[in-house]
């Protein structure tokens, strides 16, 4: 009976002793959701994971608006939402959640989604988590010259479609993308931490991973993810979401090709006393300052100007930053256009056969800033271009591909546009039964979205130029452009679809 009773004891022993070292080592546990009544999918990796853990799929290095834009792309399709995918980011929204409260005034970081943008933000059913917070459609935009030499009046009519944009908080949108990624059963895994190293083909003798049938453990086919908190884990795709200075790019060694502009950009909140329904665009001598509408009578200024000038204006006080605001939106460094300046009796009067303009057509000025809103924000501005975007278990989306001039809002569309696309090209992939981290598979994805970037690029580098120099015959030239581009229909309507997202070029349809 004595032994019975000790061969008893030193069973539960060795049983509590294994489930007090699987704790202990396991990699994640589980969350609950936002709303506490449902068991979350998702998983947070806290301690050091075992060299025996299954790996997964893909790790996307970024959690931020692009990269959960394709995790939760990837959790949507059928092809590719049963993938195991890891999510490496430190903040602590991701596995917290964004706490939105609707009296609190808009951030200062915000996006100007395109139509395009809306559409796939739509087909996976985000958009409509967006539309539960503040949020504001445009239908009409103006853009115009310090000089006043030119303007030019975009209106969504022009094209048959209901608006130019949306302006939303950064904040909401990645809100968004988590909420609709928690919708989905998608097997995901949050790792709160930062990427420190990257062996791409690491020795699989020294792994020890499990055994799958769908020959993750091939030698050769992982990629081995060391984190600054301890943890490692291993990929067969690694994708770097994580910005201008990923450490992806870095670590697989992507050359880049870019410089730096000798300006910086002002961002912050503004408030007026009616609501702003239109966006606003003015060149500058310095660089050009928009007008931004977010809802709640609040738009969002983004001003570019030299980083002398930067750093002044961000030292004014309210009143002395309102009052510049209003007078660079006005009537400072120059005369309004007017509007027969050309399009009658002028030098372009043939670009119409009827110079009548109507109401809507003709210039107006932008509803007067009352208050700021937030605090003022500056950062630097670049362009650069990696010369890749793929290689074996490596691909890069947007910022840590590429970097643009804000002078559009088009730096996050082209992010954006980079998720869809390689979700859905790793979708195809797996419909043909192709690896995922295949190199010739990920370079139609860089095919499809490097020409895509470089043209928007070239086209926002080429407008940064030309309207960064104060010279009398080229200020002539830059006004027949704007009124080119607002008395010739098929020249307006070309170039209203292309900055919608329409991949083609700004030309005669």
């Amino acid at each position: 009976m004595n032994s019975l009773i000790r061969r008893k004891l030193v069973e539960n022993a060795y049983r509590l002793k294994l489930s007090h070292k699987g704790f202990c080592t396991g990699a994640a546990a589980k969350v609950s959701s936002s709303n506490g009544a449902q068991p979350s999918n998702d998983h947070v990796g806290q301690q050091k994971s075992s060299n025996k853990s299954e790996p997964y799929d893909i790790a996307i290095v970024g959690g931020g608006m692009v990269g959960m834009a394709l995790a939760c792309s990837l959790a949507r399709m059928p092809m590719t939402k049963h993938l195991k995918v890891a999510i490496i980011d430190s903040n602590p929204a991701l596995s917290n959640g964004l706490s939105i409260k609707k009296e609190d005034p808009p951030d200062a970081r915000v996006s100007t989604v395109t139509p395009a943008t809306i559409s796939l933000f739509k087909d996976i059913g985000a958009w409509k988590y967006v539309e539960q917070h503040r949020h504001a459609y445009f239908d009409q935009m103006q853009v115009w010259d310090y000089t006043g030499l030119g303007y030019t009046r975009y209106d969504a009519r022009d094209v048959h479609k209901e608006y130019l944009g949306c302006v939303v908080e950064n904040k909401v949108l990645q809100s968004s993308l988590l909420s609709c990624m928690q919708d989905t059963d998608f097997q995901k895994t949050i790792y709160p931490s930062r990427l420190s190293s990257m062996a791409l083909n690491p020795s699989i003798l020294s792994m020890g991973v499990k055994s799958t049938s769908s020959g993750l453990n091939e030698r050769g086919n992982l990629a081995k993810l060391d984190l600054s908190d301890g943890n490692s884990l291993y990929a067969k795709l690694v994708v770097g979401a994580d910005g201008s200075k990923s450490r992806v790019r870095e670590l697989a060694g992507f050359k880049t090709t870019g410089w730096k502009y000798s300006q910086n950009a002002i961002i912050c909140t503004v408030e007026h006393r009616a609501e702003n329904r239109c966006a606003w665009q003015r060149f500058l001598p310095t660089g050009p300052i928009a007008l931004l509408p977010i809802g709640d009578n609040f738009s969002n200024i983004v001003w570019t100007m030299n980083p002398e000038e930067a750093t002044d204006r961000k030292l004014m006080v309210e009143d002395d930053f309102v009052k510049a605001v209003n007078y660079a939106l006005d009537y400072g460094f120059g005369p309004h256009p007017k509007s027969s300046n050309f399009g009658s009796g002028g030098i372009f009067s043939w670009f119409k056969t009827d110079t009548t303009i109507s109401a809507d057509e003709c210039f107006k000025v932008p509803p007067k800033v009352v208050k700021l809103a937030s605090e003022k924000m500056v950062f630097p501005l670049s362009l650069m271009h990696a010369n890749n975007y793929a290689s074996k278990h490596v691909v890069l989306i947007g910022d840590a591909a590429h970097t643009v001039h804000p002078l559009a809002g088009q730096g996050v569309n082209l992010g954006f546009g980079d998720a869809f696309a390689l979700s859905r090209i790793i979708s195809e992939g797996i419909a043909v039964g192709t690896d995922i981290a295949e190199v010739n598979l990920l370079k139609k994805y860089e095919a499809e979205r490097k020409t895509a970037n470089v043209t928007m690029m070239a086209i926002l580098d080429g407008f940064q130029r030309a309207y960064s120099v104060d010279f009398g015959p080229l200020n002539v030239l830059r006004a027949a452009a704007f009124h080119g581009a607002q008395y010739i229909p098929p020249l307006k309507r070309s170039i209203i679809s292309y900055a919608s997202g329409d991949q083609r070029l700004p030309i005669f349809s």
